[in-house]
């Protein structure tokens, strides 16, 4: 019998014997097959190809301008070798206005995760030699991508910006891809920190991204950020302005507020990225990261008593109260060179993150004004959002008088700062420092309007108003008829200071919880934190309140 093996391998009785090799399959056009390590070496080639970009003479022109590239930005931020990159093959698919001969992989932004610190956190940065970094519907998908990714992981986002705006050829399609960032931007407001790093240019709608981030570091001389650049200025106003003096770092810096730090190089600034992100959490659920503390909590700081001199009237530094105070003489100041009449920073007492708000007696004698209100609001709103302690220290003589602040809505703006310690929840802290007149007084998180503790130094003055007005407006009449009208007021005026302005009078009416000796307010802060640390406050059930505007 015959097997099926038999019947193909033998030939059968008197048939001719084959005259070559069998025949080989039937002709398919196709190119032959590529082996897996031929394929993974094609890969590897298009991978490099986009991290190195297009061409190396936009990468050139990058650097003479003193900027890097988004994998070198990318490389200071996270920690070594932790960048995962996510569509670095992604191409836009436009045709228009011979897009379709210009597609290269990244699409001119770079998106992905790695750690700062060991911590998860997540990254954008656009491609300045790729279409200028403009966003087109490609790009813009791609941030959309990695903002979602950062709100389902509980972590921060970090933008790194050097982009001309929406992509002109790609129309409608780019604008509405800054409008998903935007949504993106609100919905993770409060849920995870939101840094926008300033790197280049920033124009157009393209602006409010960051301005709807928690914080902004911009570069000097490369990065700018405005709604219309100057020529359109010069053609609407007929005002001539350069980029750098209509949004460059030192302007949004020291006079929009829109900056909260500027560096002289990329270097600097991302460092300083790194060291913020340290101070946070990486979502509103979880508390700041605790570090080892050498420095001894119960340490005492008798320099504060010659720190702060005892006349109300006379200036002090009062950053070098918080200096005295914090683990190590270390704060991060935000905003230091817009209102500086407030200071707030971020720091540490006994290795636990803490906000600071502080008037500023060097600065206009540390009263509050529009700018200051809006400044330490949103710093408040902030640290009360990412369960970050505050600590006021308070040395105020009230709000800044005159026509300017009236008609600027100083009574708008200051109800901003009332309603961010008001609808604050996490620990709360005041000290009265010295001085602390009027209605600036019980802005500045006083006890009658929820500070868990109020503390003062024997230096305290709460009143108000000073007692030189004090006496002229009770005794203006029997100043006025009196025989030796000075004598008469500095009689009144000393009357009043002791009856009404001792530093225990607030204490003895429980609207200050103690009067301590200066040089133990370390450690009475530290104590008092770690009694709070457990607090649980729920506000009332509503959508949102209807903040000051």
């Amino acid at each position: 019998m015959r097997t099926a093996r038999q019947t193909v391998s033998e030939n059968p009785v008197g048939a001719p014997a084959p005259a070559g090799p069998p025949p080989g399959p039937p002709e398919t056009g196709r190119p032959p097959e590529r082996s897996a390590r031929d394929r993974l070496a094609e890969l590897s080639a298009v991978k490099e190809s986009a991290r190195q970009g297009p061409d190396p003479a936009a990468t050139r022109r990058q650097h003479e301008k003193g900027k890097l590239t988004a994998h070198e930005r990318i490389g200071l931020l996270l920690d070594e070798d932790s960048f995962t990159e996510i569509e670095p093959l992604r191409r836009h698919r436009s045709t228009a206005f011979g897009l379709e001969r210009r597609r290269p992989h990244t699409d001119g932004v770079v998106t992905g995760w790695g750690t700062v610190h060991g911590r998860t956190v997540f990254v954008y940065a656009h491609d300045f030699r790729i279409f200028g970094g403009a966003l087109g519907e490609a790009h813009a998908a791609k941030i959309h991508k990695v903002m979602d990714l950062a709100a389902a992981a509980g972590a921060p986002l970090v933008s790194l910006n050097d982009g001309a705006g929406a992509r002109i050829q790609e129309g409608v399609t780019a604008l509405a891809g800054y409008g998903g960032i935007f949504e993106r931007n609100t919905r993770a407001s409060g849920v995870i920190p939101q840094i926008s790093v300033m790197l280049g240019p920033c124009a157009g709608g393209a602006a409010y991204s960051p301005a709807l981030t928690d914080f902004v570091f911009m570069v000097r001389d490369t990065a700018q950020m405005f709604i219309t650049g100057p020529d359109v200025v010069q053609a609407v106003t007929g005002e001539r302005v350069t980029h750098d003096g209509l949004g460059g770092a030192d302007v949004h810096a020291a006079t929009s507020g829109v900056a909260h730090f500027a560096y002289d190089d990329e270097q600097s600034c991302l460092e300083d990225v790194r060291y913020l992100l340290s101070l946070l959490p990486s979502n509103n659920r979880e508390l700041p990261p605790v570090e080892d503390c050498e420095d001894p909590a119960g340490r005492r700081v008798d320099a504060l008593l010659d720190l702060v001199p005892a006349d109300p009237n006379r200036a002090y530094d009062m950053t070098a109260v918080i200096e005295e105070i914090v683990d190590d003489g270390a704060y991060f100041e935000v905003q230091p060179a817009w209102a500086a009449n407030v200071v707030c920073a971020l720091a540490r007492l006994d290795g636990r993150v803490v906000g600071i708000v502080a008037n500023q007696p060097q600065h206009l004698a540390g009263v509050l004004d529009i700018p200051a209100s809006e400044k330490a609001a949103r710093f408040v709103q902030f640290c009360d959002a990412f369960n970050i302690p505050l600590v006021t220290l308070v040395d105020v003589p009230g709000f800044l008088p005159g026509l300017g602040q009236e008609h600027g809505g100083i009574i708008r703006h200051g109800a901003k700062l009332l309603y961010a310690y008001c609808n604050a929840t996490v620990p709360r802290i005041s000290v009265v420092v010295r001085k602390a007149y009027g209605g600036a007084y019980i802005v500045m998180d006083s006890r009658s309007i929820g500070a868990d503790l109020a503390l003062a130094w024997p230096t305290n003055e709460i009143a108000v108003m000073g007692a030189d007005g004090a006496a002229n407006v009770i005794f203006r009449r029997e100043i006025a008829a009196a025989d030796d009208p000075d004598a008469v007021r500095e009689q009144r005026i000393k009357e009043y200071r002791t009856e009404l302005m001792h530093p225990f009078h607030a204490a003895e009416r429980g609207l200050v919880d103690d009067v301590i000796d200066p040089g133990d307010t370390r450690a009475a802060l530290i104590r008092s934190l770690a009694m709070l640390r457990a607090k649980h406050a729920d506000l009332p059930s509503r959508k949102h309140g209807n903040q000051p505007q």
